[in-house]
């Protein structure tokens, strides 16, 4: 595929990020429209989720019709030119009138990730990054924080029911013990964008799946920062550990985490 080829699907991507954060706005805060419901344990669902999601896949493949599509809520499968997107990550704090959660676009070429866009429209912001183009918020180019002192480090660390309680609350004493500050935004795509910016120093989490993160490992590449081999083996389908950091905290993280870089 020629650069001009993943540029205009980038673009395209820029505007479809604004529309499907502007739909799901439609349903952010409506009790009548929210239609909540549980996948599981702590795992939301909201009548915005389908709807975004339906949007997404429409329009890629009314412009892209020969490139594949991931989401959360309808699946699919790896394909060359390969769309993943999240319609609402961070849904519980969407389902709770919280305003951290997003819309997630993220673009792989052959496996690779290619661009980025990560709309939160309840805090007024939208990421981008293109690889080899750096990395945007709301047009602004980016950098990850400078910091070097992991005890003044901020370390987001990500909790998923699919792996035991025992390892989260594992990695949040480990990141205490060496002297960093976890925290916890609910967003795992938001997550990474806040490393991405210089908010946190780091983004770890034992298990994640490949839409919460596609477009966020692009961002943050591009803003300078250190992200662990996430698409290795069969991460697409079933998810891998993600780590997330400056270069200078990167290697301190994986070792209080356990997370290989």
């Amino acid at each position: 595929m020629s650069d001009s080829a993943i540029e205009a699907r980038f673009l395209a991507g820029l505007g479809l990020a604004q529309e499907a954060a502007a739909l799901a706005m439609g349903y952010y805060g409506d009790s009548r429209k929210l239609g909540i419901s549980m996948k599981g344990a702590q795992d939301w669902l909201t009548a915005a989720d389908g709807a975004v999601e339906t949007f997404l896949r429409e329009r890629i493949a009314a412009a892209f019709p020969g490139d594949g599509v991931k989401g959360e809520e309808q699946g699919g499968s790896a394909a060359d030119n390969l769309w993943v997107i999240d319609p609402i990550d961070g849904t519980a704090n969407f389902a709770h009138g919280h305003p951290l959660w997003c819309v997630s676009i993220g673009f792989l070429r052959h496996g690779l990730p290619e661009f980025g866009i990560i709309a939160a429209p309840a805090m007024g912001e939208t990421y981008a990054a293109r690889r080899g183009a750096g990395a945007t918020r709301n047009g602004l180019p980016i950098r990850v924080s400078p910091e070097t002192d992991f005890a003044r480090a901020a370390v987001e660390v990500g909790w998923s029911t699919r792996r035991p309680a025992a390892g989260y609350q594992a990695i949040v004493k480990a990141v205490m013990d060496a002297g960093g500050a976890p925290k916890r935004c609910g967003s795992g795509a938001l997550g990474l964008c806040f490393v991405a910016d210089g908010r946190s120093e780091g983004y770890v989490e034992l298990h994640i799946n490949s839409w919460d993160v596609a477009a966020g490992i692009v961002i943050v590449e591009e803003a300078g920062g250190v992200v662990n081999r996430f698409f290795e083996g069969d991460a697409l389908m079933a998810g891998n550990p993600i780590l997330a950091a400056p270069p200078a905290l990167a290697a301190t993280l994986a070792e209080v985490s356990g997370i290989a870089l």
